[in-house]
C-alpha cells in the first residue's frame, strides 16, 4: 500500500511540475521586458530634460535681447511684401502707389540693392499710358531714370493730380459730411487736412463745420477735447449712439387699450392711439376729409393713428352736425398701456359717406367717442385696407393702393375747399378734366421751378482717368481752341442707356380708343446733378462762377439720363398703357372709364416723384393725338401734317450736311412712302464722302418726288392681332419687298400696315428664283416676327413663285431650305400662289434696289476670284460711241477700234500712263494699245509722246549698257522652280509698312511684292516664303539672294537644304548675280515714283496692280511670252472679251485704275 501511494504522488507532481517550471521561463521574459521599457523611459527623460534645458536657455536669450532689433545677416530672409496694384496712369492713386514701392523697398533693401533695380520693378507694375511713358523714357535713358526719387518725382509731376497746398485747403473748406458716414468723412478730411498744412485748431473747426447737423448738436451739449483725433473719435460713438436711437426708438405717445367692460358681455377688444396733450398740431398727420350723411356734408382734419383698432368720431362733433347714435349690441372699454380704464364705447354711426383728400370716396362707420383734438380719427382698418402712400411732411396722400383706383376713386369728386388746409400754388388747370383737380400740385409751376431732390438718376459727369479740365480766363476761341474744346468734351464717358423706339410705340396701340398726352414741365431741370460733380458744368461770366446744380441743356447725357430716371418713375406701367419718350408720355386705353385710372395714376405717380406736368400743352381723353410727329388714332397713323409741309418747303440742300438733314428728316416718315429707298437713291449717293458733291439733275428730280410723296403720304392701318395678317412677297435680281396688310371690317378692303424691303447681298444674289422667292419669306416673317408668331389666326403669305407652295411638304430640301423650314415652324400660315399681274406692290418694293452698272442677266460659270483683268474699258465704249455711223478703214487690221483724232491723246494716256501698264517705254506702249486700237500715225504718236511724257522724264533713271561681257545664270526647264531674293528699304510708312521683299520667278519673270513693317530675321523670311510662294506655286531647287544678314545665317542654309534647294549667294559687291531681282526693284522703283509722285505714303496700295508688271512683250525676241501667259498656258491680252459676264465690279475697278 505505501508503494502505490509513492506511485500515485510521483503521477500528479509531474504535470504540476512542468506547469511551474513554464511560469518560471516567462516570468523571467516579463523580467527581461520590463528592465529594457525601464531603460526606454529612462533615456526619454534624459532627452526631455535636455529639450527643456535647451528652451529654457532660448528663452533667457530671448529675454536677453529685449525689444532691441538685431541686425539681419546676408544668410537672414527678408521679409515678404506683396506687390502694389498696377498703376494705369489714375491721377488720383499715383502718390499712393509710390508711396507703396518706397515701403517695398524698405522692407527689402537687400533685393533692391541698387536704384536701376528699383527703377525696374516701378515699370513692370505700370500699364496703360503709365507704361507707355515709362518704357518710352527707360528707353530714351532719360536722366530721372538714374535714380528711383528722380523717377518718381517725374513720374508724379506729369501722372499726380492729388490735391495739395491751395487746392486742398479750397476742397477741405468745401467738404461735409452731407449723406455719407461719419467715417468716410474722417477719412476724406484727414486724406485733405495732411497737404493743406493747416494747424489742429484750425482743422477742429473745420471738421466740426462739416459733421451733420443732428451729430452737432450732441457735441454741443458736451465738453470737446482738443486733439483732432479725439474729435473724431467722438464723434464716431455719437453717430453709432444716434443709430442705435433710431433703430430702437419708442413711440412717444401712452397708448390706449379699449377692453369690453366687466359689466356687459365682452364681445371683442380694439386699439385706439391717441397723442400726448401736449403734443403741437405741426406733429400730428391731419388729412382733409368731408363726411356726408342724408343730403349734408361736414369737412374736418382726420387724425392718421394707426396705433388705433378702428375709426371714431368725436360726440361733440356727430351732434353738432346731427348724425343720429346707434347703440352697440355690446359696449367696449378703453384701456390705456398702463392698464387703467380711460372710456366706455357705447355708440356707433349709421353708413355715412367718407370723402379723404377729396377724391377718395367710401361707406364706413365710426365708433363714437370724446376726441375734442381729432374730429375723426382713422386707425389701423383703414390703413390696411386702403394702403395709402402718405407724405408725412405735408400731410397728404400721395397714392392709393390697386383696389382704391377701382372701388374708391372711381366716384371721387373734387375736394372741397377747407380753410385750415394749406392751399397748392395756383396753376392754370385749362383743359385738365375736373376729376385730376385734386391733383393740381402736379400741375403747379412754382414747384416745377423749384430745386428737385437728388435721386438715384441724378446725372453724373464722369471723365475718362487722367482728363482734366482746361483752366482759362474768357477769351474768344479761335480754330485750335475750339478743337481744343471739343476734345474736352469728347473726353466726357457717354451714358448708353437707350431711347425707346417709335416704331414700339405704334404696336402697343392696338384696342386702344382713348388717347391723353402728357408734356413735363422744365424737363431736365427736375434732375440734379449728381453731388460731387456740379463743378464739371461750370462757367465763367463777366459777372461771376456759376455751377449748374440741375441738369442743363446741351449735356450729352442729359437724353440718357432724364430716359433712365422716367423709365424709373413710370417703369410698372411702360408698355402696358404708357409710352415714354423723353419728357412726352403717352397714356392709352381701350375704355374711358380705365383711361381715367391710368391717367390718375400716372400723375400720382409724377407727383410723388415731384415731376410736373405743363398743362398747357397736354391733352386729356383725345380719340386722337398728335405725339412725335404722328397723328395717332383708333384705327390708323398717318404723319403730322405741319411736320409735312416743313419738308415741302425745304429748300435745295447745297452741301452735303444739308443733304443728310433733309434725309434724316424724310427717313422718319419713310414707313409711310413706297418704294423710299429707290426714289432717295440719288441722293444717298451724293452723301458719299469718296465722292464730290455736286447737284445734278437726277438728285433734282428725286428732291421733287420725295416732298410730293410725302404730301400725299398713305394712312397705315394700326395691325390687329386677332385678325388674320396677309404677307405678300416678292424677289427681283437685286432686292425683295413685302407688305404687311390686314382687311378691314369697315370695308371689306385689304389695307397696308408696314412695308419692307431690302436689297440683296452679293451672295444672295447669286441664288436662283426659287431660293430668291423663299429668302424674301424668310425675311418678312422675321421682320414682322412679334405680330406673326402665336398670331391668333393662321396667316397668309401670298407669292407669285407656284413652287413655293411645297415648300412645308418637300421631302429633299439644302441645307439652306432646311434651316429656313425650320424657322417656318414657329409660324402657322399658309404660303398660295399669287400671279405677278395680282402681286402689284411687292414686286414693286423688291425692284427698289437699282441693280450696278453693267450687269448682265448671264451668269458666269468662273467664280468672281478666278477673273484675272477687266473684260472691258471705259475708254474702248467712248471710242466705239465716237465711231458710231462713221465707215472703217479698209487698212485697219480685224478686230481693232479705229481712234478718231480727238480721242487718241486719250488712249496714248491710257496706253502708257495707266496703273496696268504704269509708264512703260516706247515699245510696251505700242504694244499695249496695238491690241485693240489703230490709226494710220500710231506708231509716231506714241514715240512723241513717252519721249514727251514728264512723268517718265522725273521719275525714270538713266539706263547705260553693262561694262564688259556678263555670264547668265542657267535657264530653268519650269515656272518657280528657280527664284531670287531681295529687299526694298527705306521706303516712306505706308500703312506700317517700310521694307519690300522681292521674290522673283526666274522662268516666268513674274514677280510677289511683300510689303513689310521692318527687315525680318531669318526665320521671319523663310516663313514669308513659305506663306506667299511655296503654298502657291510649289518649293523650289534653287534660291538666288544676295549676301544680305537674313541668307547668310545658318538657318537659311538648313532651311533651304531641308526643303531641297539650293542657297545660291551673290558674289561680293556684284550685284549683277542677282541682276532679275536688282532689275524687278529698279521697275518697281520707277513706277511707284509715277504713280505716288504726289503722295509717297501711299505706295503700299498699288503693290496689288505693280504684281502683274511683267512686260507684255520683251526685246530679245518676238517669241518670248509674258508671264501671265506663262502662268496660265495662255497669253494674256487686253483684247475685249465676247464673253459677258456677272462681275461688274471688275469692269468698274480696272476703269477706275485705267485713267
Amino acid at each position: 500500500p505505501e508503494q502505490s501511494d509513492q506511485n500515485m504522488d510521483s503521477a500528479v507532481s509531474d504535470p504540476l511540475r512542468s506547469a511551474l517550471v513554464q511560469q518560471g521561463v516567462l516570468l523571467g521574459q516579463h523580467a527581461t521586458q520590463l528592465n529594457t521599457t525601464a531603460q526606454d523611459v529612462e533615456a526619454l527623460n534624459a532627452r526631455i530634460s535636455e529639450l527643456v534645458t535647451r528652451v529654457e536657455s532660448l528663452q533667457r536669450e530671448t529675454t536677453s535681447r529685449g525689444s532691441v532689433l538685431r541686425t539681419g545677416t546676408s544668410q537672414d530672409p527678408e521679409p515678404h511684401a506683396n506687390n502694389p496694384p498696377v498703376y494705369d496712369g489714375d491721377p488720383n492713386a499715383c502718390q499712393a502707389f509710390l508711396s507703396q514701392c518706397s515701403l517695398v523697398f524698405s522692407l527689402q533693401p537687400r533685393r533692391y540693392a541698387n536704384e536701376e533695380a528699383k527703377v525696374a520693378y516701378v515699370l513692370t507694375l505700370l500699364s496703360g499710358r503709365a507704361r507707355e511713358w515709362g518704357i518710352a523714357v527707360w528707353r530714351s535713358q532719360a536722366p530721372c531714370c538714374a535714380t528711383f526719387a528722380d523717377f518718381s518725382q517725374e513720374m508724379a509731376k506729369l501722372f499726380d493730380r492729388s490735391a495739395r497746398g491751395d487746392e486742398a485747403a479750397a476742397q477741405l473748406s468745401r467738404l461735409s459730411q452731407r449723406r455719407n458716414s461719419v467715417t468716410d468723412y474722417a477719412i476724406q478730411f484727414q486724406t485733405l487736412a495732411a497737404a493743406c498744412g493747416w494747424n489742429e485748431s484750425a482743422l477742429r473747426a473745420r471738421f466740426l463745420e462739416g459733421l451733420d447737423f443732428a451729430i452737432a448738436d450732441e457735441l454741443a451739449a458736451i465738453e470737446l477735447p482738443r486733439e483732432l483725433d479725439n474729435l473724431i473719435d467722438l464723434a464716431l460713438r455719437v453717430e453709432g449712439r444716434l443709430s442705435r436711437r433710431r433703430k430702437h426708438r419708442q413711440t412717444p405717445a401712452p397708448w390706449r387699450h379699449l377692453e369690453a367692460s366687466s359689466s356687459p358681455p365682452v364681445r371683442r377688444r380694439v386699439l385706439v392711439g391717441t397723442f400726448q396733450s401736449s403734443s403741437s398740431p405741426a406733429a400730428r398727420t391731419l388729412l382733409p376729409f368731408q363726411l356726408s350723411l342724408q343730403g349734408g356734408s361736414h369737412a374736418g382734419l382726420a387724425l392718421v393713428d394707426s396705433g388705433a383698432e378702428g375709426n371714431f368720431l368725436d360726440a361733440a362733433s356727430a351732434r353738432s352736425w346731427n348724425i343720429p347714435f346707434i347703440p352697440l349690441a355690446s359696449p367696449v372699454s378703453a384701456w390705456s398701456l398702463a392698464g387703467s380704464p380711460l372710456t366706455t364705447i357705447t355708440h356707433v354711426t349709421p353708413s355715412v359717406s367718407l370723402h379723404i383728400a377729396g377724391n377718395h370716396c367710401e361707406q364706413t362707420e365710426l365708433y363714437i367717442i370724446d376726441s375734442p383734438k381729432a374730429p375723426l380719427i382713422l386707425g389701423h382698418p383703414w390703413l390696411h385696407k386702403h394702403n395709402p402712400h402718405i407724405d408725412w411732411v405735408s400731410n397728404s396722400v400721395l397714392s392709393w393702393s390697386q383696389s382704391c383706383h377701382v372701388s374708391c376713386l372711381g366716384a371721387a369728386f373734387p375736394p372741397v375747399s377747407v380753410s385750415c388746409v394749406s392751399q397748392v400754388n395756383s396753376s392754370d388747370l385749362t383743359g385738365v378734366p375736373a376729376e385730376y383737380y385734386d391733383l393740381r400740385a402736379v400741375f403747379s409751376k412754382a414747384r416745377a421751378t423749384s430745386l428737385p431732390p437728388h435721386r438715384p438718376y441724378d446725372c453724373a459727369i464722369d471723365l475718362l482717368p487722367g482728363s482734366s479740365p482746361p483752366k482759362g480766363r474768357l477769351y474768344s476761341l479761335s480754330g485750335p481752341e475750339r478743337e481744343a474744346m471739343d476734345k474736352y468734351i469728347s473726353e466726357s464717358l457717354q451714358n448708353r442707356y437707350p431711347l425707346p423706339l417709335m416704331s414700339s410705340a405704334f404696336e402697343l396701340l392696338q384696342g386702344a380708343r382713348v388717347f391723353t398726352k402728357l408734356d413735363l414741365r422744365n424737363a431736365y431741370h427736375l434732375v440734379r446733378i449728381r453731388e460731387g460733380d456740379e463743378w464739371k458744368t461750370a462757367f465763367n461770366t463777366p459777372s461771376g462762377h456759376y455751377e449748374y446744380l440741375v441738369l442743363p441743356f446741351g449735356l450729352t447725357n442729359a437724353p440718357a439720363v432724364f430716359q433712365g430716371l422716367v423709365n424709373s418713375v413710370l417703369g410698372d406701367m411702360i408698355n402696358q398703357f404708357v409710352f415714354v419718350y423723353l419728357d412726352d408720355i403717352l397714356i392709352f386705353s381701350p375704355s374711358l372709364q380705365l383711361h381715367t385710372q391710368h391717367v390718375r395714376r400716372v400723375l400720382q405717380r409724377l407727383l410723388e416723384n415731384q415731376l410736373f406736368v405743363k398743362a398747357e400743352k397736354c391733352e386729356f381723353h383725345a380719340e386722337s393725338v398728335t405725339f412725335l410727329g404722328h397723328i395717332i388714332s383708333t384705327r390708323w397713323i398717318k404723319p403730322d401734317p405741319a411736320k409735312i409741309e416743313a419738308v415741302a418747303q425745304w429748300p435745295v440742300p447745297d452741301s452735303r450736311k444739308a443733304l443728310q438733314r433733309f434725309l434724316g428728316f424724310a427717313n422718319f416718315y419713310r414707313r409711310y412712302i413706297r418704294n423710299f429707298g429707290q426714289i432717295a437713291a440719288p441722293l444717298t449717293a451724293l452723301t458719299s464722302t469718296k465722292v464730290s458733291f455736286r447737284w445734278n439733275q437726277e438728285a433734282q428730280v428725286a428732291f421733287d418726288i420725295l416732298k410730293s410723296r410725302f404730301v400725299s403720304a398713305p394712312v397705315l392701318l394700326v395691325p390687329d392681332p386677332e385678325a388674320q395678317f396677309i404677307v405678300e412677297v416678292d424677289a427681283s435680281d437685286v432686292g425683295v419687298g413685302a407688305v404687311l396688310s390686314q382687311r378691314s371690317l369697315r370695308d371689306g378692303k385689304v389695307h397696308p400696315c408696314a412695308f419692307f424691303s431690302r436689297r440683296l447681298s452679293p451672295a444672295e444674289r447669286n441664288y436662283d428664283i426659287g431660293n430668291r422667292e423663299l429668302l424674301a419669306v424668310r425675311l418678312a416673317l422675321g421682320e414682322w416676327r412679334h405680330w406673326l408668331e402665336g398670331s391668333a389666326q393662321p396667316f397668309l403669305v401670298w407669292t407669285d413663285h407656284k413652287n413655293l407652295e411645297y415648300i412645308r411638304s418637300a421631302k429633299r430640301l439644302s441645307s439652306r431650305q432646311a434651316r429656313w423650314a425650320l424657322f417656318f415652324g414657329r409660324f402657322n400660315f399658309t404660303l398660295s400662289y399669287r400671279p405677278g399681274s395680282k402681286n402689284v406692290k411687292p414686286d414693286a418694293l423688291s425692284r427698289l434696289f437699282g441693280a450696278p452698272e453693267g450687269e448682265l442677266a448671264a451668269e458666269a460659270i468662273l467664280p468672281e476670284g478666278v477673273v484675272v483683268g477687266a473684260l472691258s474699258w471705259g475708254i474702248e465704249q467712248r471710242v466705239e460711241e465716237a465711231g458710231r455711223g462713221v465707215q472703217v478703214p479698209g487698212e485697219c487690221p480685224a478686230g481693232r477700234l479705229p481712234v478718231p483724232a480727238a480721242l487718241r491723246s486719250e488712249v496714248l494716256q491710257w496706253g502708257h500712263a495707266s496703273r496696268l501698264v504704269c509708264h512703260p517705254g516706247i515699245r510696251r506702249t505700242l504694244f499695249a494699245i496695238r491690241q485693240r486700237f489703230w490709226w494710220p500715225t500710231m506708231a509716231k504718236d506714241v514715240r512723241q509722246f513717252v519721249l514727251a511724257c514728264p512723268t517718265c522724264a522725273q521719275c525714270k533713271p538713266v539706263n547705260r549698257p553693262p561694262d564688259g561681257l556678263l555670264n547668265p545664270l542657267p535657264i530653268p526647264s519650269r515656272p518657280w522652280s528657280h527664284i531670287a531674293l531681295d529687299f526694298v528699304s527705306g521706303l516712306p510708312p505706308s500703312k506700317g509698312n517700310t521694307v519690300i521683299l522681292t521674290v522673283v520667278d526666274r522662268f516666268s519673270k513674274a514677280v510677289h511684292f511683300i510689303p513689310l513693317p521692318k527687315l525680318p530675321s531669318a526665320r521671319e523670311t523663310a516663313q514669308l516664303v513659305v506663306d506667299h510662294v511655296f503654298r502657291f506655286h510649289g518649293l523650289p531647287v534653287d534660291v538666288v539672294s544676295d549676301r544680305g544678314p537674313q541668307f547668310v545665317f545658318r538657318f537659311w542654309r538648313e532651311f533651304c537644304r531641308q526643303i531641297g534647294a539650293s542657297a545660291s549667294l551673290s558674289s561680293g559687291f556684284h550685284p549683277q548675280t542677282n541682276g532679275q531681282c536688282e532689275r524687278a526693284n529698279q521697275d518697281l522703283g520707277r513706277m511707284l515714283r509715277c504713280l505716288t509722285s504726289n503722295n509717297p505714303s501711299s505706295w503700299c496700295q498699288q503693290l496689288s496692280w505693280l504684281s502683274v508688271y511683267s512686260p507684255c512683250v520683251l526685246s530679245s525676241g518676238s517669241c518670248a511670252r509674258s508671264s501671265l501667259s506663262h502662268l496660265l498656258s495662255r497669253e494674256f491680252s487686253l483684247k475685249k472679251s465676247s464673253r459677258s459676264h456677272r462681275y461688274p465690279g471688275l469692269g468698274c475697278c480696272a476703269n477706275s485704275h485705267s485713267g
